[in-house]
């Protein structure tokens, strides 16, 4: 049983996103890491008000490899909890062999499964825009009131959007299209995997989560899929984020593979692999 768990933060949002989830499991007696991507360190306002230049030329597997290289120095192997496209890369970093558990809350599109109308929609303001690639976007705040956050109380959507919204590189979106970072569906070191999605959520389709556990109930380990109603992709921040928080918990603590006893090879091979990942 691991006492770590690391929470992995999508596009448009930083580590604060987290706030609630972590306060909650250090309640609990747990050690809570939420690390921001790289150049994400910093407050929403400070961000969007002067993002770091380096931040548009930011890749998934920059940012896998971050994720990599910081839970390989971890004393314990971590439960790995993520959020839509943090969501993804837990699929990433399980199917690297680390984490105990994983627990993927309305994945962003994965490689090797098709997109789903509400995914292409909500991509189009990043799609239409031919030199994304290389910008840091902003999201606007219709989008943001209308589509990300659609359930969350009309008079406070702008002090929301406020308080959480970050500008996220294009590329991480072409990087799901162009040259993707396949997953290795029967992995048989793959730890268990739980896959959270919601009904109402109109950036990752609750359909498109049920077929990305088609996909990853090939490995061997557990996997399994709950879908909550009334649930919009705002569900870690939303009225009753504590039944989502609950369950990605009690899941990840039932089902953990036990500990590997890592050792300082183990330890060396992660690093390693982490490094490549970035090149």
């Amino acid at each position: 049983m691991s006492n770590t768990i690391v929470l992995i933060h999508g596009a448009w949002l930083n580590s604060l996103c987290w706030e609630n989830f972590k306060s909650r499991y250090e309640g609990a007696g747990f050690t809570v890491l939420a690390p921001d991507w790289p150049h994400d360190d910093r407050s929403p306002g400070e961000l969007r008000a002067s993002p770091h230049p380096e931040l548009a030329s930011l890749s998934q597997r920059k940012i896998i490899a971050h994720y990599a290289a910081l839970i390989s120095h971890l004393p314990e192997e971590p439960i790995l909890i993520g959020h839509s496209l943090g969501g993804v890369f837990v699929q990433h970093l399980l199917d690297q062999g680390l984490g105990v558990a994983g627990v993927a809350i309305d994945p962003a599109p994965t490689p090797g499964v098709r997109l789903y109308p509400h995914a292409i929609r909500s991509a189009l303001p990043v799609f239409g825009d031919p030199f994304s690639w290389q910008k840091a976007k902003v999201m606007s705040r219709a989008f943001f009131g209308n589509r990300f956050a659609q359930t969350a109380p009309r008079d406070q959507v702008d002090a929301l959007y406020d308080r959480y919204i970050v500008p996220t590189p294009g590329r991480v979106y072409w990087n799901g299209l162009v040259n993707p970072i396949k997953i290795r569906w029967d992995n048989p070191q793959r730890a268990p995997l739980f896959l959270i999605g919601g009904e109402l959520d109109l950036i990752a389709d609750s359909e498109m989560t049920a077929a990305i556990f088609r996909k990853q109930e090939r490995a061997p380990s557990r996997t399994d899929l709950k879908i909550f109603a009334g649930r919009s992709h705002w569900t870690c921040l939303d009225t009753g984020w504590e039944k989502v928080a609950d369950a990605a918990l009690d899941w990840a603590v039932a089902n953990a593979r036990p500990q590997s006893g890592r050792t300082d090879a183990t330890h060396s091979v992660t690093r390693r692999n982490a490094v490549r990942a970035a090149v």
